[in-house]
């Protein structure tokens, strides 16, 4: 099992080597390509690793590669495996579809069959991820050899649609959208890991938002009842105490009108 790994990509744009940060960990990448046998799986794989085309078909069981690159200025390790496609092999795949984080789900132009089996391909990719959330990028290989074509490109899209994926065609032999293709789908998986980013923070945030409402919400439930209480007392004080002063007059009225007038102090005697 042959284990390439190429020298970091150099910057177009200053012709400097991109040189990692010690501090800084590069993040890896585990793509998958996956097609039928024939489609050139291995030719984009290694023209994308070595910028060579590889003219003859050598069934591949699994091979293995690494490059490191600079996609949208951020430094990325490739580590890429090129799946074989015989159906034999079906269980074999099923495993290193486990471990991949996005794929490149391959067909050829010129091979009809290999673009129907695709959705049988998908379909695994789903079953094993567990989910309909997979960076996927469709590719249609072999766009140089237009007189064979018998796919074509609307078809491709079609497709794509119904994968809910990116979609381009490539030509491995001249090199065309091969190094887009795999940018792409690192583009794809950073796209994921982000949203589920977002997503936590957002939970998190949310959950956090709700315990302090909790909080506030029961400091001012406690600082309320204290206050009711107070003022509950002292208008209750003054409301009994406004009350018990008007029985108190009503009271005295009542007695000087009733008690007959006298200089002795037995008055109160003629009260009871």
């Amino acid at each position: 099992m042959p284990l390439i790994l190429a020298a970091m990509t150099t910057n177009s744009t200053n012709n400097r080597p991109h040189n990692c940060n010690k501090n800084h960990t590069v993040k890896e990448y585990k793509l998958v390509v996956v097609g039928g046998g024939g489609v050139g799986k291995s030719a984009l794989t290694i023209q994308f690793i070595q910028s060579h085309f590889v003219d003859e078909y050598d069934p591949t069981i699994e091979d293995s590669y690494r490059k490191q690159v600079a996609i949208d200025n951020e430094v990325a390790l490739l580590d890429i495996l090129d799946t074989a496609g015989q159906e034999e092999y079906s269980a074999m795949r099923e495993q290193y579809m486990r471990t991949g984080e996005g794929f490149l789900l391959v067909y050829s132009v010129i091979e009809r069959e290999s673009f129907n089996e695709l959705s049988t391909f998908y379909q695994q990719i789903l079953r094993v991820k567990d989910t309909d959330d997979v960076p996927i990028v469709l590719v249609g290989n072999k766009s140089d050899l237009t007189e064979e074509r018998s796919v074509s490109y609307e078809e491709g899209e079609k497709l794509a649609k119904q994968f809910n994926c990116e979609f381009l065609e490539t030509s491995a032999k001249q090199g065309i959208n091969v190094d887009q293709a795999f940018h792409d789908l690192v583009r794809k998986i950073r796209a994921k890991n982000e949203s589920i980013t977002n997503t936590v923070s957002s939970r998190q945030s949310s959950t956090l938002g709700n315990d302090n409402k909790a909080g506030l919400k029961q400091d001012a439930q406690g600082t309320g009842s204290n206050v009711g209480g107070g003022a509950g007392q002292r208008v209750g004080g003054s409301s009994t105490t406004a009350t018990g002063g008007d029985a108190g007059q009503r009271a005295k009225q009542q007695s000087s009108s009733n008690a007959p007038k006298t200089e002795s102090s037995g008055g109160c005697c003629i009260i009871m």
